[in-house]
């Protein structure tokens, strides 16, 4: 069987997102990864340099996947929630994969900063009034805010609401938050 270095990237990416998800960058193993995988442990030094690389790598994507499952949507910031909101639901990994990001991780990409300050432009040019760069960024931590709350919320709370019910208070508070920091500016 000739040998398939896509396909190999790909398990070890995959394999990489299950082991990073659940131990954090510190407490994965490239061991286990490969092992998961069906790689040689070399494979992920060769493709990714790195733990460091192979956790960069693979974060990449499933952003990637998570900006396909939702994507953004500045005239309409009370949609994007709301598919934010489904994706997250949908692939709760990613969102316990972020906070070991930023538990273990104090340095921010330049890649991440553009990718924020462009959702910030975008909804400052999508908005009806003038709206500053700063108060677009506001809004944009705290549509983001909202839809990650339902999921780092304690579980006992969680528990006195349904997932549909805070879906649709994600959605309306989007766009109260919207109308009232629009209307501040």
């Amino acid at each position: 069987m000739p040998y398939d270095s896509a396909a190999t990237r790909a398990r070890l990416l995959d394999a990489a997102y299950a082991e990073f998800s659940a131990r954090g960058l510190a407490g994965a193993r490239v061991d286990r990864i490969a092992a998961e995988a069906r790689a040689n442990k070399q494979a992920i030094y060769a493709y990714f340099g790195s733990k460091d690389g192979l956790f960069d790598a693979m974060l990449a994507v499933r952003m990637s996947t998570l900006a396909d499952a939702a994507p953004f949507t500045p005239e309409d910031l009370p949609a994007y929630a709301g598919a934010l909101f489904d994706a997250l639901q949908a692939n709760p990994d990613i969102l316990r994969l972020t906070q070991w990001a930023w538990l273990e991780r104090t340095d921010v990409t330049p890649a991440e900063i553009d990718s924020h300050q462009s959702k910030a432009k975008a909804i400052a040019a999508a908005s009806s009034v003038a709206l500053s760069e700063a108060r677009a960024m506001d809004i944009f931590i705290l549509v983001v805010g909202l839809c990650t709350a339902w999921s780092t919320t304690a579980p006992a709370l969680r528990a006195l609401s349904s997932q549909a019910s805070h879906r649709a208070a994600v959605v309306a508070a989007t766009a109260a938050t919207v109308s009232a920091l629009t209307a501040a500016d």
